[in-house]
């Protein structure tokens, strides 16, 4: 089961009451307020953690309350507080108040962590309250009640390549031969149905993290397909591999293809569609896929690489070519240009891909 949004209930857990207590003992007829403070209420804590790769375990599980803290007793003795509650979610999660709807915290690393629901504050018992003019204090407070609220999360993937294109591109086939990710793979679309992860080690020094994103088609920027649920998967890609099937089998044209993704991206997020892009055709193995290649390259103005997942033609270069893409941008991270190229405007083409 995998499942990218979920919305629970958290709530810290009360703070204990304060006592109300003198202390009486055999002699002592006038021993005094003796009354200790209730323990805080357990917080309520979210964890980025590497254990999950998506939020299923939480569809289970709607209400979620930390440990409330023990009240105070005679003699002094104050009250145990709360144990806290862990929630933890994949990286990548981005919590939001359902009702306010801010964001509350963006959990991209692991263990990166935020309270969510704080627990409340033990309250005092009559000993806090004893001074030299009230010998006999008989106040005491209340636990305050911990903090509440209805969280939605949602899961956007991270991943340094993001795999985009029409159903049957060759998207899952492409993941499963340059990691050891096994995504389902047939010859009908949609058969992904959720985001693959893979990591390819090019060697001891170099590797990256690679999404494979469920097909998408027209209209999916409004929810047509499975594309507007899978979109903000690859917000986060630092490199969106584009792959284009060289000979379609529903008899479309491939620069139409290409094109009609393109701008499904820049009505989602312009900042998206502005990111690095390498273009890839796909399944060199099959008849006139070289002609489609050349035609593509000249209809965009661009190089275009070329693969075949079967014989692993092509295959090589293409990871050399995600490599320095990579390693570009992330140059350009350090200097500072990665805000400019998230404002670029949608008309703003991706920079050109090394060719094969």
């Amino acid at each position: 089961m995998f499942a990218d949004r979920a919305t629970i209930f958290v709530k810290g857990g009360d703070g204990g009451n304060g006592c109300l207590s003198f202390r009486r003992e055999k002699y002592v007829p006038r021993g005094g307020p003796d009354g200790g403070d209730g323990g805080d209420g357990g917080s309520v804590i979210v964890r980025a953690s590497s254990n999950h790769t998506n939020l299923a375990h939480l569809s289970h599980q709607r209400f979620w309350k930390a440990e409330r803290g023990s009240h105070g007793e005679g003699s002094n003795r104050f009250g145990r507080t709360g144990k806290d509650l862990i929630i933890e979610v994949p990286p990548g999660t981005v919590l939001r108040d359902r009702d306010r709807g801010h964001v509350l915290r963006d959990l991209k690393n692991v263990g990166d962590s935020v309270v969510v629901a704080k627990g409340g504050r033990g309250g005092h018992g009559n000993t806090f309250f004893k001074s030299s003019t009230n010998r006999t204090p008989r106040q005491f407070e209340k636990g305050l009640p911990g903090e509440e609220r209805w969280m939605t999360m949602e899961l956007k993937v991270i991943a340094d390549v993001g795999l985009i294109g029409l159903p049957n591109a060759g998207k899952s086939t492409l993941l499963s031969r340059i990691s050891r990710a096994q995504p389902e793979i047939a010859d009908y679309p949609f058969t992904t149905k959720y985001p693959n992860l893979g990591t390819v080690a090019l060697d001891s020094e170099h590797a990256f993290v690679v999404a494979d994103i469920p097909g998408l088609i027209e209209g999916a920027h409004e929810g047509l397909g499975l594309g507007h649920e899978f979109l903000r998967h690859v917000e986060r890609s630092g490199l969106l591999v584009h792959l284009v099937e060289a000979t379609p089998m529903d008899g479309s044209d491939p620069v139409q293809n290409y094109r009609m993704i393109r701008n499904e991206l820049e009505q989602y997020s312009p900042a998206l569609a502005a990111r690095p892009e390498l273009v890839v055709v796909t399944k060199m193995d099959l008849t006139d896929a070289e002609e489609a290649r050349e035609r593509l390259a000249r209809e965009i103005g661009r190089d275009v690489l070329s693969i075949s997942a079967v014989t692993g033609r092509g295959i090589p270069t293409l990871l050399r070519a995600i490599q320095e893409g990579l390693a570009k941008r992330s140059d350009d991270d350090e200097d500072g240009d990665d805000d400019e190229k998230d404002a670029s405007p949608a008309g703003a083409g991706p920079p050109s891909a090394a060719g094969e």
